[in-house]
C-alpha cells in the first residue's frame, strides 16, 4: 500500500512538471498534437501507479519522452509555416459573405447543428447579422458581425429584439416550429420555387417574429426574405 500511495505522489509531480513544461493552455485552446500528447500522457502515468508490481520508469520514461516530442514539434512549428499547417491545420471560414459555407463544414466534418450551436455559444443566435464566421485551428469559433448601418437620431433608438426559429435543417422541416411560427410549408415552397431551389438544397432556414426569413442554400449564396407568418407573439 504505501509502495502506490509514493508512486502516486512521485506520478502525480512528474505529471504536474511535464504540464507545466508543455506551457499554461487550456483544453479547448490545444493544437490537435497537444491534445494526443496530453491523453496519451494521463494513460501512461496510470499504469505504474495502480500496480505496484510494474515498475515506476514504466510510466516516467514514456512521460518525459512525450514531454520531449512537444518541444521539439513546438519548436519546429514555430520555425516553419509548412510542419505547423502539417499538425495544426488550417482556419477554416464556415460563414463568410454569401452565408453558410457548406464545402468547409464538410471538410470539418461538421454538421450544421454543430453550427448553431458554436454560434449560440459564441453569443450569437441570428446567421443573418454575422458577416464571418472562422473556426480557429484550436477549435474556437471567432465571429465578426455585419456593420451595422449608421443613421441619425433614428439610429439611437433601441432595436426590437427578435429570436430566429429553425424551420428548415439540412433538408428537412421541423414541423414542430412551423406550427409554432403559423407558417405552411407551402410558404417554404413558394420561396423555393421563386429562387430555383428545391427542399433537399436547403443547408438552414429560419424565420423571425417580424416575418423576415433566412435561407442558407448548401451551394448558393444565402438570402432574406419574407414570409407569411401567424405565430410572431409565439415565441
Amino acid at each position: 500500500m504505501f509502495v502506490v500511495f509514493l508512486k502516486s505522489i512521485i506520478t502525480f509531480l512528474v505529471v504536474f512538471f511535464v504540464i507545466r513544461l508543455m506551457g499554461k493552455r487550456q483544453i479547448g485552446e490545444m493544437q490537435p498534437f497537444e491534445l494526443v500528447i496530453t491523453l496519451i500522457i494521463a494513460e501512461v502515468a496510470c499504469i505504474p501507479m495502480n500496480d505496484p508490481y510494474i515498475p515506476l520508469y514504466y510510466g516516467l520514461i514514456p512521460i518525459f519522452t512525450l514531454a520531449t516530442l512537444h518541444i521539439v514539434l513546438s519548436f519546429i512549428s514555430r520555425k516553419s509555416v509548412k510542419v505547423r499547417k502539417l499538425l495544426s491545420g488550417n482556419s477554416l471560414i464556415v460563414i463568410d459573405k454569401s452565408g453558410i459555407n457548406y464545402k468547409n463544414m464538410q471538410k470539418m466534418n461538421m454538421n450544421i447543428d454543430d453550427l448553431i450551436e458554436a454560434v449560440r455559444t459564441a453569443g450569437y443566435v441570428d446567421f443573418s447579422q454575422i458577416a464571418y464566421a472562422i473556426f480557429e485551428t484550436n477549435g474556437q469559433l471567432c465571429v465578426v458581425e455585419k456593420e451595422q448601418p449608421q443613421g441619425g437620431e433614428e439610429s439611437k433608438e433601441p432595436q426590437k429584439t427578435l429570436l430566429p426559429l429553425e424551420l428548415v435543417v439540412d433538408g428537412k422541416y421541423n414541423a414542430h416550429n412551423l406550427a409554432l411560427s403559423g407558417t405552411d410549408q407551402s410558404e417554404i415552397l413558394r420561396v423555393l420555387d421563386e429562387n430555383k431551389l428545391r427542399l433537399s438544397d436547403i443547408l438552414y432556414a429560419d424565420v423571425r417574429q417580424d416575418g423576415n426569413a433566412y435561407f442558407a442554400p448548401k451551394y448558393k449564396p444565402a438570402f432574406c426574405c419574407p414570409i407569411t407568418i401567424n405565430g410572431g407573439n409565439n415565441w
